[in-house]
């Protein structure tokens, strides 16, 4: 008996010294939640991919989708956003994995298998999967799954569309298909578009952004159900991140936010047609690759955007340096004898002079244009005044001022240019009859450019960096780690 009250009373005691070892542990647990650890350690980690939807880099900064959205419940909890670009889809999800981001935000479809393994936020938009094809005469579209037996059809590893097609596989064994971590969804179009594979399936949403800039590709038939695209969130018993996120999507302004960014990233229009597009990809790789640090050069001296410097060089002379018109203007920027004595350029032929001195002539025009118009407006009246003359483009905004719109802004200046052909109007104004439809064209050819140079310039920037990070992985295959990179491993939660 005495014995067993000896025993008690040290069960009792290892017990009591257990739970004082155990208190601060369990108070810090009770008292400090997910979310307030990442506030308290100012950033949030958020782990996405180098894609024009999700993010990259522009000359203005970080942008895309997923970014800004991030970036916008980063301020709201007011902590600075820290990314994480894996090179794949499995790099997405090993991120959450391993602990090392809080949040998943690349574009990611909810399934069933999914959520098993996942914990995700409230949706915010969805999609569904999509079969493009290349056009081509006397080749009709595909219209059901087998029609794809026996042909090259490609998808991302580990995305939406290859767990469909392993489940499709069940009822269509001779179903085959192709599956790359390397490429972005963008390459994937890329490789219909050049017809070294019959398929892609891709997201809706990716496809409709991007489709205009491929043209000749076409969606054939889609598979499944849309699927909801949400983030995922690195599991947390406290729930305090997930409930953050959830009330941040659902929030009215969020919702016109995200409204907003579909605008911007995902509907994005190439202007011109399949020839053109063609034609200018192929000028690009051919001439302009030999002329850009000019343009970044002319830039730098006179802060005139070199991708607009590009796209007029384009439209005047198509990036060839010999270019000469029946008028007898040349050169790369099509200077007359009068413009390029105006700006000290001896040689128009000469690419740097003729750039630079394009560039210089360009400002010129621009100061006769008010101060008070805006840009790009501003831009827009200097570009159109310098084709058909200032005396007419003033005319225009005279007609313009006459029907009670705003002479200030080009979209409504350019409805009366046109009309400067027409005797009943040219015949009211100083400088008489001019071939208004010209600037108005001329303008909108630049606008063109300017749209697809940028679309071609990010698509060029994602994939440089793609490659440099798998550079480096390469490199750290075959060379031990250093103690600085060690330093620089993600923490984990």
């Amino acid at each position: 008996m005495l014995f067993n009250l000896r025993k008690k009373k040290d069960v009792l005691h290892l017990l009591t010294i257990l739970v004082i070892i155990s208190l601060p542990a369990l108070v810090s647990y009770n008292t400090i939640s997910q979310l307030e650890v990442i506030q308290t350690n100012g950033s949030i980690r958020v782990a996405t991919r180098n894609t024009p939807s999700s993010y990259y880099i522009d000359k203005s900064g970080p942008a895309g989708f997923e970014y800004e959205l991030a970036k916008s419940f980063a301020d709201e909890l007011e902590v600075q956003v820290d990314l994480i670009v894996p090179d794949t889809i499995d790099g997405l999800f090993q991120t959450i994995t391993k602990r090392d981001a809080h949040i998943v935000a690349a574009g990611i479809n909810v399934s069933t298998v999914r959520q098993n393994s996942f914990e995700f936020s409230t949706p915010y938009a969805e999609s569904i999967s999509t079969v493009i094809y290349r056009i081509k005469q006397g080749i009709p579209a595909p219209v059901t799954i087998t029609d794809l037996i026996g042909k090259k059809t490609l998808v991302l590893a580990n995305s939406i569309q290859a767990e469909q097609l392993k489940s499709i596989k069940k009822e269509h064994a001779n179903l085959s298909w192709q599956e790359t971590e390397e490429l972005t969804n963008t390459d994937i179009l890329d490789k219909v578009f050049t017809q070294e594979v019959d398929y892609a399936i891709v997201d809706s949403t990716v496809y409709e952004s991007q489709s205009s800039f491929y043209p000749g590709l076409n969606s054939a038939f889609t598979i499944g159900k849309s699927q909801p695209i949400a983030w995922i969130l690195t599991p947390n018993q406290d729930g305090s991140l997930q409930r953050a996120v959830d009330a941040f999507l659902s929030k009215p302004q969020t919702k016109e936010l995200i409204a907003q960014l579909k605008t911007k990233y995902f509907e994005k229009r190439n202007p011109l047609n399949y020839f053109d597009t063609v034609t200018f990809k192929q000028d690009m790789e051919e001439r302009l690759a030999c002329l850009e640090q000019y343009f970044y050069m002319a830039e730098q001296e006179t802060d005139i955007d070199w991708m607009l410097l590009a796209s007029i060089a384009y439209q005047e002379s198509h990036w060839k340096a010999d270019a000469v018109s029946p008028t007898g203007v040349r050169g790369i920027m099509m200077l007359t004898k009068a413009a390029a004595k105006e700006v000290n350029v001896s040689d128009r032929t000469d690419p740097i002079q003729s750039i630079r001195g394009g560039a210089e002539y360009l400002l010129n025009v621009k100061r006769k244009i008010p101060e008070r118009i805006k840009e790009p407006d501003h831009t827009w009246f200097a570009l159109a005044g310098y084709n058909v003359g200032f005396g007419h483009l003033e005319d225009a905004r005279v007609l313009t001022q006459r029907a009670k719109k705003d002479p200030d802004k080009w979209d409504d200046v350019k409805e009366f240019l046109p009309l400067l052909s027409k005797k009943k109007y040219f015949s009211t104004v100083k400088y008489g009859y001019a071939r208004g439809q010209e600037p108005v064209q001329y303008v909108a050819n630049i606008k063109k450019y300017i749209e697809l140079l940028e679309w071609e310039k990010q698509i060029q920037q994602i994939r440089k960096a793609r490659d440099a990070s798998l550079r480096a992985e390469e490199k750290a295959k075959t060379e031990p780690a250093t103690l600085i990179e060690l330093q620089n491993i993600p923490a984990t939660l």
